[in-house]
């Protein structure tokens, strides 16, 4: 008898058939270095064909493919591709010990090291030297990382933006770092300096490797900033599914927390050596660009840099989505802290940086902008103190829920009143507490319509 030829097929990308989804499965899980894929699992494709072949040797004794497949040793199927937080992720994450309200884990599979704009001709070496890193500041890698997030770029294992990187985390990390050319989970802590996480700043990295299974669970983020004085949270700069985003995120991640570690970029230039007091900007300080640089209307790179240095000096609870170049409220409320944290009023606290402002930003003078209290919102002035959860449930009524209510709508979220608030709590006030809390990046029960503590703090900051 003469043994039949297997040739390997590349499945449809739309195909809906069961061989060509179990294909695209295999292909997925077993890319070689040369095709983008990990180093870890280069030998999958060569094992699928092995059994195949086996399952028709055997097949005259009653041995099933799936037994063979079973002895295989590969993950099990449905095994989890690791990707992006959220729903898009949901369907094909497995079940992990997570943290409560943990997001699903990250389905980010990515590419091997190679160069920019495309797969390596042959698989990487096991450990490549490491050449001079290329100088870069901490404002710069962070302008780069916004680059993606402003453009949405669509995440990708195999694909390469116009600038020459790969559309994945590890990708997306190696372009904001200026890396020459394109790395992956398990070779970026090569190009940077293991550090606390209590030292991070903006552009430092938290990096998860799974060296046992590294298209499972293993990712990367930017970091851009603490969100709040407990240091619970930062703004995470991240490439996954759908497409690169900038979002307030729980220190380390959603789940897999405990294994993710920092690290700072060996060619960073004006380091502090791990003093977050330290603004992003002190290599060359910049003259003062003038007044009518900022202010309503301003659209510049001024404005990014002002934004930039108040949230290295404990203003990032005042922006949501990061600084950006066109002047906002955010800027204006976080000058002011600033301001009034160095002991000044009227005028000089007016939200309006000028040229004492600027000079204590770049050279990292004065005192930093203090950490919000709970009945001190934003740091300054009294506030309401928080009630109580028991406060705010189905049938109680109250004065603060009055308040809560017409707090809402003065922040923009009173969408679901029909009237104006009131004293007994219903539906529409959860719905429009629920509606801030998603705001802030909250998901889960971080974000079911109950106000707790933070939620109180933030809302009246």
């Amino acid at each position: 008898m003469t043994a039949p030829v297997f040739e390997e097929y590349e499945p449809a990308g739309d195909c809906p058939c069961g061989g060509c989804a179990e294909q695209r499965r295999l292909l997925a899980r077993g890319m070689s270095p040369r095709e983008g894929g990990h180093p870890a699992t280069r030998g999958a494709r060569r094992a699928l064909v092995l059994v195949t072949a086996a399952g028709v040797a055997l097949s005259a004794s009653g041995v099933g493919a799936g037994e063979a497949d079973a002895d295989t040793g590969g993950p099990a199927r449905g095994a989890s591709l690791g990707g992006s937080p959220g729903p898009e992720g949901a369907a094909t994450a497995t079940t992990t010990t997570t943290a409560p309200n943990a997001e699903p884990e990250p389905a980010t599979p990515q590419g091997a090291s190679g160069p920019l704009y495309g797969p390596p001709s042959a698989g990487p070496s096991p450990d490549p030297a490491v050449e001079a890193p290329r100088e870069t500041s901490r404002a710069d890698i962070i302008n780069r990382a916004k680059v993606w997030v402003e453009a949405k770029v669509p995440y990708s294992m195999t694909k390469y933006w116009s600038d020459g990187y790969r559309q994945d985390c590890s990708g997306y990390v190696s372009m904001a770092w200026n890396l020459d050319g394109n790395e992956w989970t398990g070779s970026l802590s090569r190009f940077g300096t293991r550090i606390e996480r209590e030292e991070l700043q903006p552009g430092d990295i938290l990096l998860f490797h799974n060296p046992s299974d590294p298209t499972k669970g293993s990712h990367v983020t930017i970091f851009g900033g603490w969100t709040d004085y407990t240091h619970a949270h930062y703004l995470a700069y991240e490439q996954t599914k759908p497409s690169t985003r900038a979002q307030a995120t729980p220190m380390a991640y959603w789940n897999n927390s405990a294994s993710y570690v920092a690290y700072r970029y060996k060619g960073v230039t004006g380091d502090s050596g791990g003093d977050a007091a330290k603004p992003v900007n002190t290599v060359k300080p910049a003259a003062f660009p003038g007044a009518k640089s900022f202010g309503p209307g301003a659209d510049n790179a001024h404005v990014t840099r002002l934004g930039d240095m108040l949230v290295a000096r404990g203003g990032q609870r005042f922006y949501t989505v990061g600084p950006g170049p066109r002047w906002s409220e955010s800027d204006r409320r976080a000058t002011e802290a600033f301001q009034r944290a160095q002991g000044w009023v009227g005028a000089e606290a007016d939200g309006m940086p000028g040229p004492d402002t600027w000079r204590y930003l770049v050279e990292g003078k004065g005192k930093d902008i203090p950490g919000a209290r709970a009945g001190r919102p934003g740091g300054t002035g009294a506030g309401p103190a928080y009630p109580g959860a028991g406060t705010f449930r189905p049938g109680r009524s109250g004065e603060h829920i009055t308040r809560l209510g017409e707090r809402l709508v003065e922040r923009g979220y009173g969408s679901h009143y029909v009237t104006d608030p009131g004293p007994a709590w219903g539906e529409a006030d959860r719905r429009n507490v629920e509606a801030f809390q998603r705001a802030q990046g909250w998901r889960g029960s971080a974000a079911d319509g109950y106000p707790g503590p933070e939620t109180w703090r933030r809302l009246f900051a």
